[in-house]
């Protein structure tokens, strides 16, 4: 989850300012960038507990300890709640999942290079306050109201606001881990076309990277739990978002969309305002109650861009964000599927054949019931496993075709490796930890903290 942004506060005069902020994002191929933001679960080594923030061993001190790497804090009253380097930054989800949210690369060896430095440096001071890091879709162990809670002005809103709207928000918010990729486009056109491709695709990234099997300490029937709690959240900010493939789909279509969701807060002066519910279109003009008279900025919209969840999410770029959290390769090889697919012309047109005859009920039918099957999902004359391998297929010729290579030569289809064997053995991450639950693990989820951690 995104922070208060650093957009400047600019009043909004109208609605096309909305659209053209969004707009604004547009870059030529030449100038298109990868983001790649990961999340992972911190547990101390002698317990398996969560990391409370604060304390000698708290999530407060690996901040400050961080700090020795460059890293610059960021504070909200006297709490490092995040921290800074070149375009980078360090943030903290709502029970203290660390997030990397890396800076805007040119290739997915570069990608891995700061995931590689970034869990070096992690593990570094986590090691000294014996504390440990697990990459994976949600917290296998620990119930609900064991996970502490970060001293963040924005989530304690979201936490009253959360129960109202869903059965399972606060489960999204303190026990569930993701990794995603953030990409560019040209032109509104291309947005369009990679927005279509990338909803219809996201149910086989959450199949290919199913990895959240345990609730509680027991397999919770899933394989993607962490996908499942994204349907009972909130149903005005989540979803397919099936207008995307409606004729005339654009920019204004999206600011249409993000205008309907409700707000959760407005940052000024450095202060969170509850506005959890209440109406953009309102804010707009002047008309909430709890900030009378009082109008927006362009930093009041960018943060309500953050605060929609939808499978795919457009702000000034695209994000994909349909995947669970997991180990070192799996955060490399997200960023290279959807590059192959969505950064190569040959790929995308080749992506968008696949998947342009999807009726609005598959599209569907494939997000509600990859959680539970993963690649085994029927569909059509076949399963899910059969469009991942695909698409993989494609991807993969499209990284080709793009041949960023590092010093040994090989290009960025190399990070799909891990992909395609879950796809050859038709078992997922998910699986595989199942096997182990139920074999040399006896029954319980604790040696996964060992044999997992990064």
């Amino acid at each position: 989850m995104s922070g208060p942004s650093a957009v400047k506060e600019t009043p909004i005069e109208g609605r096309e300012q909305l659209v053209e902020f969004i707009a604004s994002g547009a870059r030529t191929p030449e100038n298109w960038k990868i983001g790649t933001e990961h999340e992972k679960f911190g547990f101390r080594l002698d317990d398996l507990r969560p990391p409370t923030y604060d304390g000698a061993r708290g999530i407060g001190a690996l901040l400050n300890g961080l700090t020795r790497f460059g890293w610059a804090p960021v504070r909200e009253g006297d709490n490092v709640i995040a921290l800074t380097r070149g375009d980078g930054s360090i943030t903290l989800e709502p029970a203290g999942q660390l997030e990397l949210s890396g800076g805007q690369v040119d290739t997915i060896h570069d990608t891995c290079c700061e995931v590689t430095c970034h869990l070096k440096e992690v593990k570094t001071v986590a090691d000294e306050l014996q504390l440990g890091f697990l990459g994976m879709g949600f917290q296998p162990k620990w119930l609900r109201e064991d996970m502490p809670w970060m001293p963040k002005g924005r989530y304690k809103i979201m936490r009253d606001y959360m129960p109202k709207r869903g059965a399972l928000g606060l489960d999204m918010m303190t026990r569930t881990c993701t990794v995603q990729v953030n990409l560019d486009f040209a032109n509104e056109a291309d947005m369009v076309k990679k927005f279509r491709v990338s909803l219809a695709l996201q149910p086989i990234a959450t199949a290919l990277f199913a990895d959240s099997p345990f609730t509680d300490g027991k397999p919770n029937g899933y394989l993607s739990y962490r996908s499942h709690i994204w349907t009972d959240t909130d149903p005005d900010r989540t979803g397919m978002l099936d207008f995307v493939f409606d004729a005339g789909f654009g920019f204004e279509r999206y600011v249409d969309y993000l205008l309907d969701v409700p707000m959760y807060f407005s940052y000024r002066n450095g202060e969170y305002i509850d506005l959890a519910g209440k109406s953009f279109r309102k804010f707009l003009a002047g008309e909430l109650a709890e900030l009378p008279g009082a109008k927006p900025t362009l930093k009041d919209w960018a943060d309500h861009t953050t605060t929609a969840f939808p499978e795919v999410r457009l702000k000034k770029y695209l994000e994909m964000r349909g995947a669970d959290g997991g180990p070192w390769n799996r955060l490399c090889a997200l960023p290279a599927f959807w590059v192959g697919l969505l950064y190569d012309q040959t790929s995308l047109d080749a992506a968008w054949d696949l998947v342009k005859d999807f009726s609005m009920a598959e599209r569907n039918a494939l997000r509600d019931g990859v959680p539970k099957y993963a690649l085994k999902l029927p569909f059509r004359s076949g399963t899910v496993r059969d469009l991942a391998r695909e698409a993989l297929k494609i991807s993969g010729h499209g990284l080709a075709r793009r041949a960023r290579v590092n010093a040994s030569d090989a290009n960025e289809a190399v990070f799909l490796e891990p992909l395609i064997e879950f796809v050859e053995a038709n078992q997922t991450p998910a699986e595989r930890k199942l096997k182990l639950f139920h074999g040399k693990w006896d029954g319980s989820v604790d040696p996964l903290f060992a044999e997992f951690a990064y």
